[in-house]
């Protein structure tokens, strides 16, 4: 059974002025969610800045988002490492805080061979009960989940039930699903992309765009599998350029800039990201409006 169908928001982590987690706020922008349609938390992903939470933030931030959200929708816990002990161990955690699946991305910086994504994800889904989504982003982690190994992960473990993915190969994704015959559900990764991963078999997306835009991503993927693919089309060319001024620079910075300037007051990205360059700003607020968005 899938963990989610429809629009799955990788949320932001908001911070206060000394840079702490300012959990009040992220339970303003998880009823927000909620309350807009989102139909899944994606906590502590790329978006929610995991690289820079330390393990103990990563753990408190997981299990307030599953308090927050109250069994209303799923929340699913970021909880991949480079690292498989820590994976492993972020995962065990993520469990005892009722996180009701798991987002693994593929181990940065060292990567590894397919052999050692088959055994890394192996190791990872024994230790716990939890349904599990693999995320496969080349773009920032250096290694790419091929279909093959995606299929044998799935046929081979059965908490291992989906997958992410963000390559931004529709070719690799085609074929991915080819081979899949069913076994794996498949959430788009890159929001400039949700149709056409919807139009080869995919049951949702984990978004950015959704964090400020949650109505209109939650219909994207709801018209489409409700058989209106015209409205689900025009909503994904009309939200183009907006999604482009969203990745001008490395996510999170747009995303978390575009909150503020909506005057949510969601605080700024850890360093090593800064604040975003004057120029993309103005594209960004631009863009922002043009879409009709109040700022």
């Amino acid at each position: 059974m899938s963990i989610f169908k429809g629009a799955g928001v990788a949320i932001i982590t908001p911070m206060n002025e000394d840079e702490t987690v300012n959990y009040d706020k992220l339970k303003e922008l998880i009823d927000y969610q909620i309350d807009n349609g989102t139909d899944c938390i994606v906590i502590c992903g790329t978006t929610g800045e995991s690289a820079t939470l330390s393990e103990e933030e990563h753990i408190e931030t997981i299990r307030a988002a599953v308090s927050f959200a109250n069994k209303r929708i799923p929340v699913v816990a970021g909880a991949g490492s480079n690292s498989t002990k820590t994976a492993i161990y972020l995962s065990q955690e993520a469990q005892k805080a009722g996180a009701d699946g798991l987002l693994l991305v593929t181990p940065y910086y060292n990567k590894t061979t397919q052999k050692g994504l088959i055994e890394h994800y192996t190791a990872v889904a024994a230790s716990v009960d939890l349904p599990i989504i693999l995320y496969s982003v080349k773009s920032r982690t250096g290694v790419n989940i091929e279909p093959d190994t995606a299929v044998t992960l799935a046929k081979t473990c059965d908490n291992i039930v989906g997958i992410k993915e963000a390559s931004g190969d529709i070719s690799q994704i085609a074929t991915l699903m080819q081979k899949a015959e069913g076994c794996i559900d498949l959430y788009s990764g890159n929001d400039d992309q949700v149709v056409p991963i919807l139009s080869l078999g995919g049951i949702g997306v984990i978004s950015v765009l959704s964090n400020i835009c949650p109505q209109d991503t939650h219909k994207m993927v709801s018209s489409f599998l409700e058989g209106d693919v015209e409205t689900s089309r025009a909503i994904q060319l009309r939200a183009l350029p907006l999604i482009h001024a969203l990745f001008c620079e490395v996510n999170p910075i747009p995303v978390k800039t575009a909150c503020n300037m909506l005057g949510w007051n969601v605080g700024k990205t850890r360093m090593p990201l800064c604040e975003m360059e004057p120029a993309h700003a103005d594209l960004l607020r631009k863009a922002m409006k043009e879409y009709g968005l109040n700022v």
